[in-house]
């Protein structure tokens, strides 16, 4: 019996698509799960008719590979990713390869390259995003590790990812934990839009009395510019459309509104706040989903705090744009998701530069324009942007960027002072509002933080007109 190209290890949704995907593009397939029902579900059902087998053993699984072996594993991050390559290992033989399709922390997929190269086995910590759609249809594919691993799969993960126009949405990332840390701040991007998304809905439901097919309306307008047309965008509008079938009303406003986070948003603020990066829009969505899972809370601070409600008819308080178009609200919405992209495209840069990753950042913008949930018109010019300047300092300084900004930043400012007036928190909009301000403003206060850590603390400060280190005795 032939051996099989491809294994898979993990039978979710995920695991299901992928090794779908891969069956589809020509290769052959063996799976396992750690339930051996589940497996035979998959073949009686899904797999029926495919070049797929099921081994019921880790030992049958790896038997049944061609060599070297490539393996790639779709179990639950951290330790359950452990404890499988510990059981693995012993049956792997030199040059066999593991591939971690999960979303595991970066500093893991670390120490994980370096235990198993050490042992003549390839590892790659890969990040894969588009959702179960995306792993059947294609998606997109953030591989990291040795570029020996990396190019033992290409033929396999390139006929596998989601197509566009100038190519493939896979490319080798770079060493270590690369892959799986640009999968990290995809999903801190992917925070920080879905936020902002739901702080424009939330301003056209209260502000501008909107139904749930107006809105609809609006983000289908807005999904056929440049500037905003997303998947994001795309589905939002499908969420604000979708009616209960058991009412006929909005489906929406029947979910409760407290929302989860998995870890990603957090490892992505977290890292940036070790390396110094400011990335306040991000950090702002990840703290609205806390907040909001604060729900018995905030139900009863509203009746403690009644002069914190939102005014009674907030409409009065400020227009969301010229003559009800809007035009404001979407400026405002432009604004933020393309800081959010240049907040996370500032954390990779500084990732690269501490980790050595030499990361092609005009690459990542191109295997983000498919299957990805990020993916956007926008990342074109992103790819434009670092294409033309690799070592450009902040995306919002690109002259295409800058010219946006110009233009749009009066729209933001009214938007953030208004909701403020009518009481409706957006804080990805405000926070993108102090964001931008703060990066284009040559003199910030933090001259007197200076002098007050040196008074208390001898801290020392440097000048403006001279040369040195300072300090002085403030408090004799």
């Amino acid at each position: 019996m032939a051996k099989a190209h491809f294994g898979l290890i993990g039978l979710g949704v995920m695991g299901e698509n992928l090794v779908l995907n891969a069956e589809r593009n020509g290769f052959s397939s063996v799976v396992y799960n750690r339930t051996f029902a589940k497996t035979q579900d998959f073949l009686a059902g899904r797999g029926a008719g495919k070049d797929i087998v099921g081994a019921e053993t880790l030992e049958d699984f790896v038997a049944a590979l061609e060599r070297p072996r490539r393996i790639l594993m779709m179990v639950k991050a951290g330790q359950p990713i452990d404890d499988l390559i510990a059981t693995l290992s012993p049956l792997l033989e030199e040059g066999d390869l593991l591939i971690d399709g999960g979303n595991s922390l970066y500093t893991d997929t670390e120490r994980r390259v370096a235990e198993l190269e050490s042992k003549s086995f390839g590892y790659i910590g890969m990040g894969v995003s588009g959702g179960a759609k995306g792993a059947l249809e294609g998606p997109s594919m953030m591989p990291g590790g040795t570029r020996a691993a990396y190019d033992a799969i290409e033929g396999l993960v390139r006929k596998m990812a989601a197509q566009v126009s100038d190519g493939p949405c896979v490319t080798y990332i770079g060493p270590g934990g690369a892959g799986h840390f640009v999968k990290t701040v995809h999903n801190g991007i992917e925070y920080g839009i879905e936020q902002i998304l739901a702080e424009a809905y939330d301003l056209m439901k209260r502000v501008a009395g909107m139904g749930g097919s107006q809105m609809a309306d609006v983000l289908a307008l807005w999904n056929s510019s440049e500037e905003l047309a997303s998947f994001l965008v795309e589905i939002t509008e499908v969420c604000l459309r979708t009616k209960d079938p058991d009412t006929g009303a909005d489906l929406v406003e029947a979910i409760v509104d407290a929302a989860g986070q998995k870890g990603t948003g957090l490892w992505t603020v977290e890292s940036a706040l070790n390396m110094g990066v400011p990335v306040p829009t991000i950090y702002a969505a990840l703290n609205a989903r806390v907040l909001s899972s604060l729900r018995s809370e905030r139900l009863a601070a509203e009746s403690v705090l009644p002069a914190v409600r939102p005014e009674s008819q907030p409409s009065h308080a400020f227009s969301l744009g010229e003559g009800s178009d809007l035009s404001d609200l979407r400026d405002a919405t432009i604004l933020a998701s393309m800081a959010s992209y240049a907040q996370g495209m500032a954390l990779l840069q500084e990732a690269s530069k501490l980790h050595n990753y030499k990361l092609d950042f005009a690459a990542i913008g191109q295997i983000w324009k498919g299957g990805c949930i990020i993916r956007a018109r926008l990342l074109q010019r992103i790819q434009n942007a670092y294409s033309a300047n690799q070592a450009l300092p902040n995306l919002l300084i690109d002259p295409w960027f800058a010219e946006q900004v110009n233009r749009r930043i009066g729209g933001l400012r009214r938007i953030v002072a208004g909701a403020a007036q009518a009481g409706i928190p957006v804080p990805c909009y405000s926070s993108t509002l102090d964001y931008i301000t703060s990066y284009a403003s040559g003199r910030l206060p933090q001259n007197l933080v200076q002098a007050m850590r040196d008074c208390f603390g001898s801290h020392t400060y440097e000048r403006v007109d001279r040369a040195g280190t300072f300090h002085t005795e403030w408090l004799s």
